[in-house]
């Protein structure tokens, strides 16, 4: 956890690149990465998930039926520049690996960093989805991360 961990919430409206906005409450509170841990989740193009493993279901404090058909951008933390996302997306769409480090919202509100690599799921040449890997990242990567992204909000 870092120094500025004080489990302080806040109301926030975050806002998503198709037009919908939910109201979600945001705590000062990181839940660290677990050890030996992969989490792995698929979408359709749309980014609608259709798996999700157990331990992203545990990472992310929803259940498994909260998490199936829903957009993958459920996760977003507010501390997420749309700047950082538009660039996945321009990546995956043009059929490339992505990489990158993102904060992610829990149900509760507090949140958890990935190292993440997204792939483009394509079968008999046709774009089916996306799947997601993610791994713990390293203490380094995270601060330069945050530093990063303050600057791109």
């Amino acid at each position: 956890m870092s120094d500025q961990d004080t489990g302080e919430s806040r109301e926030v409206t975050i806002s998503y690149h198709d037009g919908t906005s939910r109201a979600a409450t945001v705590v000062d509170r990181e839940v660290p990465y677990p050890d030996g841990k992969l989490i792995v989740s698929r979408t359709d193009p749309n980014g609608i998930i259709t798996h999700a493993n157990q331990a992203f279901i545990d990472m992310s404090g929803y259940t498994r039926d909260e998490l199936i058909g829903v957009n993958h951008y459920i996760l977003r933390h507010p501390d997420m520049p749309s700047v950082a996302f538009a660039g996945l997306w321009e990546t995956i769409e043009a059929g490339k690996k992505w990489h990158g480090y993102v904060k992610n919202l829990r149900k509760d509100g507090s949140y958890y960093w990935v190292k993440a690599t997204v792939i483009p799921n394509i079968r008999n040449g046709k774009l089916v989805g996306y799947t997601s890997v993610r791994r713990k990242p390293s203490r380094s990567k995270i601060k330069a991360s945050e530093e990063l992204y303050a600057t791109l909000m």
